[in-house]
């Protein structure tokens, strides 16, 4: 009879979108780079991903970190990012969370002018600075993208039940579709939200199969991950833009999506729209807001996007993992759970 198995993590949320931290009970991840163990993830060891993510520890939205060792030498950390289909190669929302958590577990040390450090990421290494309030204590924390570019202007795209819809595809740090809904009538705060989570999904699916999305450094960084819905405002400073993210296997981001806003102000200065040192402020469907600026511009037209927010904690748990529990790896309603389980 095999043993029961445990895990520990950490809960905290940025804006409302979850951020479960591994601390316990993981495996050792071969591989010499952080893409190489983010494949022996994938490939040996995934059954730890679906029993944090999935139920009945987890649900269809929830997200997490997985720790490992940096590759890179000045990285003061090294992480996955996971959710309930797979793997993120960059996820800002986290990396806000990880700002405070690093500094609140002692693994960067916290001054009284703030803390900054490198973390690791699939993507690349990003800056991460925490600022300290009057007393000292974690506040903002932001972090500096990887270059991000647009990738496709006004692309086609045929979605069923739409037509063909042109959409734009840009990279910050993971490719999105971004779709102002206004190119189909629609107002973004108006819609009914499964109608707009609805269209999310098949646009992602059409574009999927109907974009060739690849990116210049690394092959596995070369997929689209989800699609962004927004409204049509710019997002200056007391007139926030909203955006409604689908990522992963159909999963709400509930807050902006750092990742995700690096995109659009990606497009945005690809299309002269943005420029260096303009405050965007951005929503997610939680209300909670995001804030960014384009940092840096390169010659070949990408761009470095600082992303700016709040995480707090939610809780600590340990999960077991008992011998014989036929769902001991999780599942998925609706789509997993029929055949697993016999009638």
């Amino acid at each position: 009879m095999g043993r029961d198995t445990e895990y520990t993590v950490v809960d905290m949320h940025t804006a409302g979108e979850p951020v479960r931290i591994f601390t316990g009970g993981l495996p050792e991840l071969a591989g010499a780079t952080l893409l190489q163990r983010r494949r022996d993830a994938m490939n040996r060891h995934d059954h730890v991903r679906r029993r944090l993510m999935l139920e009945p520890r987890g649900h269809a939205d929830m997200y997490g970190v997985w720790p490992t060792r940096p590759g890179h030498p000045d990285a003061a950390m090294a992480v996955l990012f996971t959710h309930n289909e797979g793997y993120s190669t960059m996820c800002g929302h986290a990396t806000i969370a990880l700002g405070r958590y690093a500094v609140d577990r002692g693994i960067v040390p916290m001054e009284a002018s703030g803390a900054s450090f490198l973390l690791e990421c699939p993507c690349g290494p990003v800056a991460v600075r925490v600022a300290a309030d009057a007393a000292g204590r974690p506040g903002p924390v932001s972090f500096d993208s990887v270059p991000a570019f647009a990738s496709h202007l006004d692309a086609s795209v045929e979605v069923p039940g739409y037509g063909p819809i042109t959409v734009d595809v840009a990279y910050g740090g993971a490719f999105y579709v971004i779709l102002p809904v206004s190119r189909l009538g629609m107002a973004l705060t108006d819609a009914p939200y499964e109608e707009l989570l609805g269209l999310a999904r098949r646009v992602t699916t059409a574009a999927r199969s109907q974009l060739d999305v690849g990116h210049p450094d690394a092959e596995d960084l070369g997929f689209l991950y989800g699609t962004i819905l927004t409204d049509d405002r710019p997002g200056w400073p007391g007139e926030p833009s909203r955006n409604v993210c689908i990522f992963g296997g159909g999963q709400v981001d509930r807050s902006p999506t750092g990742s995700g806003i690096t995109a659009r102000l990606a497009l945005a200065h690809a299309r002269g729209e943005a420029a260096p040192g303009e405050e965007r402020v951005f929503q997610g469907i939680s209300g909670g807001e995001f804030r960014a600026t384009i940092r840096e511009t390169g010659s070949d037209g990408a761009v470095v996007v600082t992303v700016t927010g709040r995480s707090h904690y939610v809780g600590e748990s340990r999960f077991v993992v008992e011998a014989g529990d036929p769902l001991a790896d999780g599942f998925a309603v609706p789509a997993e759970l029929w055949g697993r389980v016999s009638p």
